[in-house]
């Protein structure tokens, strides 16, 4: 993980009650109560009443005697947390790998992006200048990791940019609290008088470590840029981002169809540069309201055709409701692969010109009907008939699996369950003469077989256990040139009648 913002709400619960509850007086302190073990505490309170002395976590009735006018309100950690992942998809128009820190924090990857703002500087400075247009205070701080902007937002001065490779200078002065510990680990350094980070650096880190456990070493470890820390972004992090922000909201499909093609014009260029391509492309339009109206788009084949992108997402643009206006719209590029330009011999021009017709109508149906519904057969090594055949992309690379034998053809069309029939043979080794499926009788005029089929014991039981799992299958012909793939279930045995299926068409 690169640079990463931190961004830390110290009155988030607050904050959020009075957006939901905006005839409440700012005036009066106030404090948010919940019921812990059967006692009423404060839950979170705002700066009026901490400056009155009150704190979360204590007795409300005690809070109530030192200051009467107190207003308080039930406690919602559901909703804050509802809240705060919200919050994190609303800031994907900042940088698409954007981590929640519960209850009041998000952590943001902006290695990469930050250029797009300008910079650290202004990208951090919109982002909490539009938090504070939406009632939420916020501190943040940019560092090279985690820990240490975690730290500096927190307990140092808000809006710090630390320099790249200037962590432990800024973690110094900060006290031990600041390294995410446990608050009886931070509390017991702060009594042996360890009240600034630079006293902790300076300690021998076995003693430290027999002393007061592994966390502290690793905590330090990870805000140094030591040991790496791993976050539960709600996106899988990707460097292939590009945003686009317009002076005034737009509204219009044919806006929207323009910025579609402009911001994949300016991240396929980003991926022509590096030489790759990308399969699945997504574009978010971040409303004035704060929601996100995402679409996205698949190909068979990594790509980086702009205009080819853009065509798959026009008639998605259909269902996007722009609201009262879109403010900005980002794109994300995903499944990126190498891809390197390909030589076309000119004897290969047919087949190339082949190809690039059949490559957009893939994808144009993929995009149209779903993935789950394009798909080829492909062979599959097994000797029962519904195992031996598969499903995988129109475009993917052939199957290793052993081709189907020319000598034992199957049916263009397998049924997804054998159907039963009626069936009349002369002995029990024999083909049918005649069969009945559907209520229409079908008068045999030629027959192939038996072929028969057992089941592979190796692999578990069919899943149609209703039928055998030894079967002779037949090749049959009835007088009208249909012809069928029928068998007969199970082993001969003496006064029990045969059971007869049908399982597939040849034509």
């Amino acid at each position: 993980m690169g640079r990463t913002l931190c961004a830390w709400s110290p009155h988030w619960a607050i904050d959020n009650w009075r957006r939901r509850t905006p005839s409440a007086s700012p005036d009066k302190p106030f404090a948010l109560v919940e019921t812990v073990r059967g006692v009423r505490r404060l839950a979170a309170v705002d700066a009026v009443a901490a400056t009155l002395g009150l704190y979360a976590g204590q007795k409300a009735a005690d809070a109530a005697a030192l200051v009467p006018d107190l207003v308080t309100a039930e406690a919602e950690p559901q909703t804050d947390a509802a809240a705060l992942e919200a919050l994190v998809d609303w800031c994907v128009r900042f940088s698409p790998a954007v981590a929640a820190d519960p209850p009041d924090g998000l952590f943001m990857d902006i290695e990469g992006v930050a250029h797009l703002w300008g910079g650290e500087a202004e990208m951090a400075a919109d982002l909490a200048r539009r938090l504070g247009e939406a009632g939420l205070g916020v501190r943040w701080a940019i560092a090279d990791t985690p820990g240490a902007a975690w730290a500096v937002a927190r307990f140092g001065r808000t809006g710090t940019i630390v320099p790249p490779g200037a962590s432990s200078a800024a973690l110094e002065p900060l006290p031990p609290a600041a390294l995410r510990l446990q608050p009886d680990t931070a509390a017991q350094l702060a009594r042996l008088g360890l009240a600034r980070l630079s006293q902790l650096l300076a300690l021998p880190r076995g003693p430290l470590a027999r002393r007061f456990g592994r966390e502290v070493l690793m905590r330090l470890d990870q805000a140094l840029g030591r040991a790496g820390e791993a976050l539960a972004f709600r996106r899988p992090p990707t460097p292939w981002f590009d945003r686009l922000a317009f002076a005034e909201p737009i509204s219009a499909p044919e806006d929207l169809a323009r910025v579609a093609r402009d911001i994949a014009m300016r991240l396929c260029a980003r991926l022509q540069a590096e030489g790759r391509g990308a399969r699945r492309f997504e574009l978010g339009f971040h409303r004035l309201d704060g929601k996100v109206q995402a679409v996205a788009v698949g190909l068979a084949r990594p790509g980086r055709e702009a205009d080819r992108i853009a065509r798959l997402f026009a008639p998605k643009l259909e269902h996007v409701d722009p609201g009262f206006g879109i403010e900005a719209a980002t794109l994300t590029a995903a499944e990126v692969e190498i891809l390197g330009e390909r030589q076309t011999a000119l004897d290969e021009a047919a087949e190339a010109a082949a190809e690039a017709g059949v490559v957009p109508l893939v994808d144009r149906l993929t995009n149209r009907l779903g993935a789950e519904r394009v798909w080829r057969a492909v062979p599959v090594e097994s000797h029962v008939p519904e195992r031996a055949v598969g499903r995988a992309g129109p475009l993917a690379e052939p199957a290793q699996a052993r081709p189907w034998a020319a000598d034992l053809p199957r049916p263009l069309r397998l049924f997804r369950r054998p159907e039963p029939i009626e069936a009349m043979a002369p002995i029990p080794d024999d083909p049918p003469v005649q069969f009945r499926w559907r209520g229409r009788l079908h008068r045999v005029r030629a027959a192939e077989g038996p072929e028969r089929i057992g089941e592979e014991w190796w692999r578990g039981p069919i899943e149609d256990v209703s039928v055998a799992h030894v079967r002779d299958y037949y090749r049959v012909e009835d007088q009208e040139g249909a012809r069928f793939w029928v068998f007969r279930a199970g082993l001969y045995v003496a006064g029990t009648p045969a059971k007869w299926w049908l399982h597939g068409l040849f034509g």
